[in-house]
């Protein structure tokens, strides 16, 4: 007859309950560890979506991989988790010092008459969505769709937005979302030089010159000091990724279309984390819009392991532009 096992003491089960609330985290943070270790939901194999109201969710192989953000008390709608291929941890901060208003992956506008669509409160300008959907989903690409008004309290709607965000899993170490934007003008629009202006995303700090990371261009410059004002056809950040168990390197790049209205847009970029093809930093009259008109703007994003050469960021550019 085995011998019976003794019982756990207090110490010891206080250390093994420790031990095991840590050890899911490593799952949940995983996407590449958790189709490696724990079998997944059949149909949960691929990507697949969540929506509750104005809040959606993607998700490959049961792991977090996006969400898009659209509740009617934000400032503007944005996505926030933006999730690395292999270590599943975000590749964009939420909110981060310095400049707490930055969102993630945002598309947003100041000095837009005499809103503030960017930064400070609801009351100085907000893009209120009319309500995000999923439009189509497979296996590896999904569609969302949103409206958006862009309005002061007591004013009439400025400008609207229609959006299409298409994302698409190349494979285990790279995956896109691509932005297409109508931006369109309701009433006689003028906006200000400004440097809070238009599609930008703000980094993880990890991947960041800050953090130990790198910011670099597609012209081979490198930092806040070769890039800022330079003209590029995508920037990038991208490092190890220190938080995560096996330390993999990512990066996130954001892509700018040639046949936007500013093409080619210098950047505006910080070494802290953030960058933008920012057209209106550099303009030196106001830049308008009659009521009814509306610009076309494309862009983007490569989430990617490793770096911008191992991702192809070129060839990704090219095939595109050519679509």
């Amino acid at each position: 007859m085995p011998a019976m096992k003794s019982p756990i003491n207090r110490r010891s089960f206080l250390r093994l309950s420790a031990a095991a609330s840590a050890a899911p985290a490593a799952f949940v943070l995983a996407p590449g560890l958790v189709r490696g270790q724990v079998q997944s939901v059949p149909e949960a194999d691929q990507l697949t979506e969540y929506q509750i109201g104005p809040h959606i969710w993607l998700r490959w192989n049961n792991a977090p991989l996006a969400s898009y953000r659209a509740h009617p008390t934000q400032k503007y709608p944005y996505f926030y988790p933006v999730a690395g291929p292999v270590s599943g941890l975000p590749l964009t901060s939420e909110s981060s010092l310095p400049w707490p208003h930055h969102r993630s992956l945002f598309f947003g506008c100041d000095r837009v008459n005499s809103g503030n669509y960017w930064q400070e409160t609801l009351e100085r300008g907000q893009v209120l969505s009319r309500g995000p959907r999923v439009a189509e989903a497979a296996k590896r690409t999904a569609a969302i769709l949103d409206e958006c008004d862009w309005r002061q309290p007591g004013q009439a709607v400025q400008m609207t937005d229609r959006r299409r965000f298409t994302v698409t899993i190349r494979g285990p170490r790279l995956w896109l979302l691509d932005a297409d934007i109508d931006w369109r003008a309701e009433v006689d629009v003028a906006i200000q030089k400004s440097n809070h202006a238009l599609f930008a995303l703000r980094a993880a700090s990890d991947i960041t010159p800050w953090g130990g990371g790198q910011l670099i261009s597609s012209a081979g410059k490198t930092g806040e000091k070769e890039t800022f004002g330079q003209p590029a056809k995508w920037c990038a950040f991208f490092g190890k990724r220190t938080r995560a168990a096996n330390q993999p390197v990512e990066g996130i790049a954001l892509m700018d279309h040639p046949q936007n209205p500013w093409a080619p847009c210098p950047w505006f970029t910080r070494d802290y984390g953030f960058i933008s093809p920012m057209p209106f930093n550099w303009i030196t009259e106001p830049w308008r819009m009659a009521a009814g008109q509306s610009v076309r703007l494309r862009y983007r994003l490569a989430m990617f392991a490793g770096d911008p050469a191992e991702a192809g960021l070129d060839q990704l550019y090219a095939d595109w532009i050519r679509g």
